[in-house]
């Protein structure tokens, strides 16, 4: 074969190879990492052993006070996640899927857009420490309830905005909060941020979790994580953790 054939085929092999891991930045990567944690038939279905199971309401073994969950669709989890770990009376926030069909409550399927599911974080807290309706507050000022089946870069319903209420109290605290919201004219659009009954929450694969504080300098964390992160931590420095003006539900 003649020599400078086979230099261009080895230079256009190189070339695609590059194209395929670096097209479309860390969101395509987060869907071709699926694929190593977790396990699933090649379709996206998980198999059995890798399926994960519908979470129990058991409070954290380490905490003694009382514990409520809320659970929260704003666009990836990874950022949602590493909001609401900054808040004082925030026991645990755990990323995970919500919304769908239980069978495919896997990343690579998820990831389709196709399932009906949407990113979630289930977020475990104190009451006595800060209230749903302060939960609420973050979750509207850290993420954009205007855009539909979006969040900046990630497009598909898998990150539209939603609150998955457990009872009749949080999906009338999470009404009330909006159309207050609403009727502040924060935003020029209108909300479309979905209410939908919490059938199951299922938890996310080992490598989702505390992926920002895990992962700081990727390109993905810089550029849209970090962002929200910061945002509350200026908007709400008084409801951080360690924050002398945190001792009370607001």
């Amino acid at each position: 074969m003649n020599m400078s054939l086979v230099l261009t085929l080895i230079l256009l092999t190189a070339a695609c190879l590059l194209a395929l891991g670096c097209s479309g930045g860390d969101s395509d990567a987060r869907v071709q990492g699926s694929g190593g944690s977790g396990g699933g038939a090649g379709d996206g279905t998980p198999t059995d052993a890798a399926r994960p199971a519908a979470s129990s309401r058991t409070p954290p073994a380490d905490h003694d006070g009382p514990v409520a969950e809320a659970v929260f669709a704003g666009g990836c989890f990874w950022c949602v996640e590493a909001v609401f770990e900054q808040l004082d009376g925030v026991i645990d926030a755990l990323p995970g899927y919500a919304g769908g069909d239980p069978a495919n409550a896997n990343y690579q399927a998820v990831a389709s857009g196709r399932t009906k599911h949407a990113e979630v974080v289930k977020i475990i807290y104190d009451p006595t420490r800060i209230s749903y309706t302060k939960l609420l507050e973050v979750h509207f000022a850290t993420h954009d309830p205007t855009q539909l089946n979006r969040q900046g870069p990630d497009v598909g319903p898998q990150y539209r905005s939603a609150i998955f209420f457990a009872n009749e109290e949080e999906r009338r605290a999470a009404e009330a909060y909006i159309r207050e919201l609403e009727a502040s004219g924060a935003h020029n659009r209108p909300i479309v941020t979905t209410l939908e009954p919490l059938d199951a929450f299922h938890i996310a694969e080992d490598y989702h979790h505390d992926y920002v504080a895990r992962n700081p300098q990727s390109g993905y964390v810089q550029a849209v994580s970090m962002p929200k992160v910061e945002k509350v931590r200026r908007k709400f420095s008084d409801r951080l953790k360690d924050s002398d003006s945190a001792d009370a539900p607001r």
